[in-house]
């Protein structure tokens, strides 16, 4: 999945795409490096980050995946926490909801349902402004998990087909770098409850804490290989990347070597 941030402030490319044009060109890039899914974002959820009115996020998202539907028939995600934003996206080409709340926000459930798309349920302790303050678990592996099976089941209890429900840990979402390793190392359990895990690692400032000359984005390639490495290793059915082209070549090689 080739991440697209449309926003002046993403801790990674903010600011990178400022227009539906630019957005559309890295998106065939994207597309010919091998990605298998476009994941569009209007409103940044890195540590920090205050949350932007509906109408502007709409202002970002809508024009750009407009674009891209008119391009190319490629799976689109919309990454964002709004019903009204998921709705205007999908009927604007999206086909899926990528929700890093969990359709925790009132009126996500029902649209969820209503919509018919496929959902990503994302685990984050807190909110981006404060969730990187001081997160604590007493067992980090059982509590994200129970989090995810228990709004897989509210999902599934307000209409959404199971079969359309991904799972994701929310690497880096109120979490210590020990805690997103334990996640790693036991993600079989949450690929055992069934749904379908897509893993987002990729340029996190936590790879800082195994590498702390990577103190800017653009310095994590190696770690975010490797994490994407472990991810798929682990069962992930899918990586949330922005380096596509050698994300893409690194789980080839892992593939040909391994089998």
């Amino acid at each position: 999945m080739g991440i697209l941030n449309l926003t002046p402030d993403s801790f990674s490319d903010g600011g990178a795409l400022a227009s539906p044009d630019a957005a559309l060109v890295r998106a065939v890039q994207m597309l010919a490096a091998g990605a298998d899914w476009l994941d569009v974002g209007g409103e940044s959820s890195r540590p920090g980050a205050e949350p932007i009115p509906e109408a502007e996020e709409l202002h970002r998202v809508l024009p750009a995946i407009e674009a891209i539907r008119a391009a190319v028939s490629t799976p689109i995600s919309i990454d964002t926490t709004k019903p009204a934003v998921a709705r205007a996206a999908v009927a604007a080409g999206a086909t899926m909801w990528n929700d890093v709340g969990a359709l925790r926000a009132p009126g996500a459930l029902e649209a969820a349902a209503d919509l018919g798309c496929e959902v990503v349920l994302m685990h984050m302790q807190g909110a981006p402004a404060t969730m990187q303050d001081d997160p604590r678990y007493d067992d980090v592996v059982a509590e994200v998990t129970a989090f995810l099976q228990g709004r897989a089941e509210a999902a599934i209890r307000a209409g959404v087909t199971a079969e359309r429900i991904w799972l994701d840990p929310g690497l880096g979402f109120g979490k210590t770098p020990a805690h997103n390793l334990a996640l790693l190392r036991a993600l079989g359990r949450i690929v055992d409850l069934g749904f379908p895990v897509v893993v987002g690692a990729s340029r996190k400032g936590w790879i800082r804490a195994l590498d702390p000359s990577a103190r800017q984005a653009s310095d994590r390639l190696g770690g975010s290989l490797a994490l994407a490495l472990a991810a798929a290793r682990a069962g992930a059915a899918m990586v949330r990347v922005h380096d596509v082209r050698e994300t893409v070549q690194a789980l080839t090689v892992d593939t040909a070597v391994h089998g």
